[in-house]
């Protein structure tokens, strides 16, 4: 099986080709896992490679410890966030809420993105940590109960509605399906996009909750069975720094490189996403086969 999964990255790697560097220097991008219910090893992996096809980065990754009672492990944990341009989040404590990164490290991460760092929350890494309040803030809505901050959904004029705490339910989602993805808000990530393309297999988050300040929806998808509009990706501006969380990015115990990462519009998304937050400015392309409302676009390594 991990031969068959590096088989799979290694063509991801190269069937995809380069894009050469219009920055100066790579941007630093430090990849943050350990531990989730979802398979935070593969994802590293692929995350590692999508982004190292562009020619634009240069990746790190830290490991937290996985036991939450090995009190040497965690004090000797230092993601020395202030290194990179770009922190992706891969953690989920959701399974186990005694995972909790010490405080000295939230404390670090807050004010790596306040002073202007970029935070890239990656699928189910808006999951974790509700009960640290700045991360709450940072990520603007998250998978939480329904007691728990704002909800929001985006009415057929593009007009965003906000539910109150108490009202609705908690987050949830049903099977993962086909999304129309809706870009709502023109942004340097989205520009020369179609206004609508279909992405496969995803879970459109229901009533993401948070304080959702400083928060911009810049795609949605609707609900099939309500016809509710929810969001899929949003930015938050915190400090200095910026934010971008998508619902997009699902990898499951089991799966091996999902038709969702094979996505052209998510790969590309995820690149152009990562450069914007790590230097303001987006010039990598939209490839001329990036899907559109009616077609879905895989890369050529899917076998």
């Amino acid at each position: 099986m991990k031969r068959l999964i590096l088989c799979l990255l290694a063509c991801l790697f190269c069937l995809s080709g380069f894009t050469q560097s219009k920055h100066k220097k790579p941007i630093k991008v430090l990849i943050v896992d350990g531990y989730s219910n979802h398979d935070w090893q593969q994802t590293t992996k692929i995350v590692s490679l999508i982004l190292g096809k562009s020619g634009l980065f240069s990746i790190s990754v830290s490991t937290a410890p996985g036991n939450p009672a090995d009190s040497v492990a965690w004090a000797a944990w230092e993601p020395q966030f202030k290194k990179y341009d770009v922190v992706i989040q891969n953690t989920n404590n959701i399974q186990n809420p005694k995972l909790k990164w010490p405080r000295r490290v939230q404390a670090e991460l807050e004010n790596y993105v306040k002073n202007g760092g970029g935070l890239y929350i990656l699928h189910s890494a808006n999951n974790a940590y509700p009960d640290w309040d700045e991360y709450n803030k940072i990520i603007g809505l998250g998978w939480r109960p329904k007691t728990f901050g704002y909800a929001l959904t985006v009415d057929s004029l593009g007009k965003i509605d906000s539910i109150p705490p108490n009202e609705g339910k908690g987050t949830y989602h049903n099977d993962r399906s086909n999304l129309l993805i809706q870009v709502l808000n023109n942004h340097p990530i989205n520009k020369g996009y179609p206004k609508q393309w279909l992405t496969p297999d995803v879970e459109l988050y229901r009533f993401a909750r948070g304080p959702a300040q400083n928060l911009t929806v810049l795609s949605y998808a609707k609900d099939p069975l309500t016809g509710i509009n929810w969001p899929v990706e949003w930015i938050v501006k915190y400090g200095k720094g910026r934010v971008y969380v998508s619902s997009m990015g699902h990898l499951w115990k089991g799966d091996i490189y999902p038709i969702s990462y094979r996505c052209v519009g998510f790969q590309t998304t995820m690149i152009r996403a990562a450069e914007w937050l790590g230097s303001g400015k987006v010039t990598y392309p939209v490839p001329a086969n990036f899907p559109t409302a009616a077609e879905i676009s895989e890369v050529a390594d899917k076998n």
